[in-house]
């Protein structure tokens, strides 16, 4: 029987083929540190330690984790529909845009209605912009990838025209509005757990990170535990048996695309109106793309985006700490070691499966 024919038992295909990846990136990292005259030992102690062993080291991780939960989420829903949104960069970006609108001209509102109002706004913005791809591959056949690519960099010129001539503060020269008020600002994990009894570190860990929790919940059961998610899944599979059973492919795919960018908005509530408390230019800090590699790694399912969402923020946060521990180790290598994990756990995700499929495969 064929290779491609047979099944993996799921706890190698969503547990030991990850692992094996990451542990092949990882030895490959090391031997790129070794070369350095760096103890790569060492190196990966630094590394565990700065993400992972304080208070501090663990907050900065799920900050960073939960951009990645969101855009991991984006890619992982427009997957399952059989799209490869590479767009989420810009539609965070354009999700920013509506959030700081809402945070800036209505934040005279007490903070129970800006919440909702900016979530929604940032939502309907990302969505928005998604949706520009979206009827394009579904109604005239234009290639997803291209127009996700292509919509990046009109969004970067157009929030950087807005920052510098439109909501730019008055009287300074570093492009970004003014800073929100208090009620237009997230509340910090610490202050909220503070106000329970419960101290921990002061980090820019914020209730955003609550939230992508509730998304990757409510994602799990719209794709898995829905009539909708079903036929998405089916037009991901075969757009013509999609057809067959009386789905219609394209408005699943102007659906799951809209859903895609207003996930992908998440990452402005939790940098824009959770940390930073203003529009910068560049806040989404190459998230987007980092998202591909968390869906992929977490083979598009809520839990395992999360894993994985987790562990590139370990990544992101132990790099940080790893230039200060070992400071002959340059900013250029960490983010080389950063970008081999993403290259065998995302580009690389299926190079193993084959050798497992051998060893494990069943009918």
């Amino acid at each position: 029987m064929s290779g491609t024919s047979l099944k993996l038992p799921w706890w190698v295909d969503y547990a030991l083929l990850p692992l094996l990846n990451l542990s092949l990136a990882l030895l490959v990292a090391g031997l790129v540190i070794l070369s350095t005259g760096e103890d790569p030992i060492e190196a990966v102690t630094a590394m565990v330690q700065g993400a992972l062993g304080s208070g501090e080291g663990i907050g900065y991780t799920l900050y960073y984790a939960t951009d990645m939960i969101f855009t991991g989420l984006a890619v992982a829903v427009a997957f399952h529909c059989g799209l490869f949104n590479i767009g989420a960069e810009g539609q965070a970006y354009l999700g920013g845009l509506g959030l700081t609108l809402v945070c800036l001209y209505l934040d005279w509102l007490p903070f129970w209605l800006v919440f909702p109002l900016a979530m929604l706004a940032a939502a309907a913005f990302g969505a928005a912009y998604a949706a520009l791809p979206a009827w394009l591959q579904a109604k005239r056949g234009s290639h997803i990838v291209i127009t996700t690519i292509m919509l990046n960099f009109i969004a970067y010129a157009l929030m950087e025209w807005l920052l510098v001539n439109v909501l730019i503060k008055p009287g300074q020269m570093s492009p970004e509005t003014r800073a929100f008020a208090p009620n237009a600002q997230l509340p910090s994990m610490q202050r909220l757990l503070g106000g329970l009894g419960i101290e921990i570190a002061q980090t820019p860990l914020n209730i955003a990170f609550l939230v992508a929790l509730v998304c990757m919940v409510l994602v799990w059961v719209l794709i898995w535990h829905t009539r909708w998610g079903y036929g998405v899944r089916v037009v991901g599979a075969s757009p013509r048996a999609a057809v067959y059973a009386g789905i219609a492919p394209g408005r699943r795919i102007i659906q799951a695309m809209v859903l895609s960018g207003a996930l992908s908005a998440g990452v402005a509530l939790n940098e824009v109106m959770g940390a930073q408390h203003k529009l910068l230019v560049n806040f989404p800090g190459g998230y987007g793309f980092t998202g591909i590699a968390v869906a992929l790694m977490g083979r598009n399912h809520p839990a395992g985006v999360l894993i994985s969402a987790v562990l590139f923020g370990a990544l992101y946060q132990g790099g940080a700490e790893l230039s200060f521990d070992m400071p002959t180790i340059s900013s250029y290598l960490i983010v080389a070691l950063q970008g081999l994990v993403i290259l065998f756990t995302g580009g690389l995700a299926l190079m193993l499966r084959p050798a497992l499929v051998r060893l494990f495969g069943r009918a």
